[in-house]
């Protein structure tokens, strides 16, 4: 203001002052609502359509590199350098990955690299281990009799008890952010109807599942609900940006997934030659569907059949 002079409030005045503030208020609004309440914006996180092709290999070297939009690998196996995972239950070396620089090869040939991680199971083999409290760990999982996953157990996923392992996996999926990973195949999250050691109900699943997609979104990470049908509703169908499902068609379980399909996101299907398994049994079904199915072997290694 010019000295000397007064401020003059004509009505013309009040009135662009007022626009100017609603225009304000708008951008504002409009700018939260890219971000989300999750903390990332939607555009930045990479959400698969129908019909996306992948290769699931969380298991030995990853020689061959197949013409597909997406690789699902081992987080750890992935890890291009030793780095150390921190959180506020401590630290934990981690050595360099047998897969090292996997990451930045499949992204080279502009394939997308989703890393898997156990979010809802101690893993006895994995270096952060000796940080999770006994309290919080329960009974093998179904998986766990077999290499490699010999010592795998369920967590408490209890709101009661999360905070007493959480922040170790909210350490992992920065550790995938680090790393470069476009997102992660978070698993073991469903625990109900295998016993886990812990009297943990639907609605203690559900939550999780729910927690996990959203710590996974406020690092701008894709996430995939891994299996859990029974916690399949609208929620989990909103919340996750994709879909991975075993053995949905010897199941009799596909049906479910649908809700997936139906809101423009893929669902990765994954049948077993263990299991008696072939391509000519499900995969008919699973393109009608708008599915994306492998037949694989149990130790989900390089060899596979793609529908």
């Amino acid at each position: 203001m010019a000295k000397g002079t007064d401020l003059i409030v004509t009505p013309r005045r009040v009135v662009g002052a007022i626009v100017l503030a609603t225009l304000i208020l708008v951008v504002l609004l409009t700018e939260g609502s890219a971000l989300g309440s999750r903390g990332a914006a939607p555009s930045a996180i990479w959400r698969p359509k129908p019909g996306t092709t992948w290769q699931w290999q969380i298991t030995g070297r990853i020689t061959t590199i197949l013409p597909v939009a997406m690789y699902d690998v081992d987080l750890f196996d992935a890890v291009p350098a030793a780095t150390t995972l921190r959180s506020s239950l401590g630290r934990a070396a981690v050595p360099r990955g047998d897969n090292a620089g996997i990451v930045s090869r499949l992204h080279a040939r502009r394939i997308r690299v989703i890393c898997y991680l156990d979010t809802g199971a101690w893993e006895s083999y994995r270096p952060d281990a000796r940080l999770f409290p006994r309290a919080v760990i329960g009974s093998q999982t179904y998986a766990s009799t077999g290499a490699p996953w010999t010592g795998e157990h369920w967590l408490d996923i209890r709101l009661r008890s999360r905070a007493r392992f959480e922040p170790l996996i909210v350490a992992r999926l920065r550790l995938a952010k680090r790393i470069g990973c476009d997102g992660v195949e978070p698993d073991q999250n469903n625990p109900i109807g295998n016993k886990p050691g812990f009297p943990i109900t639907l609605a203690n699943q559900t939550a999780w599942y729910l927690e996990i997609a959203h710590q996974a979104h406020l690092l701008g990470l894709s996430v995939g609900m891994k299996n859990g049908i029974e916690s399949t509703n609208a929620s989990t169908v909103k919340a996750f940006d994709w879909n991975l499902n075993e053995e949905c068609n010897l199941y009799e379980e596909c049906g479910v997934l649908r809700a997936f399909t139906r809101a423009g996101k893929a669902v990765f299907q994954v049948e077993y030659v263990e299991d008696g398994m072939t391509t000519q049994r499900f995969c008919r079904a699973d393109r009608a569907a708008g599915f994306s199915g492998l037949l694989k072997r149990l130790e989900l290694g390089t060899w596979r059949e793609s529908c």
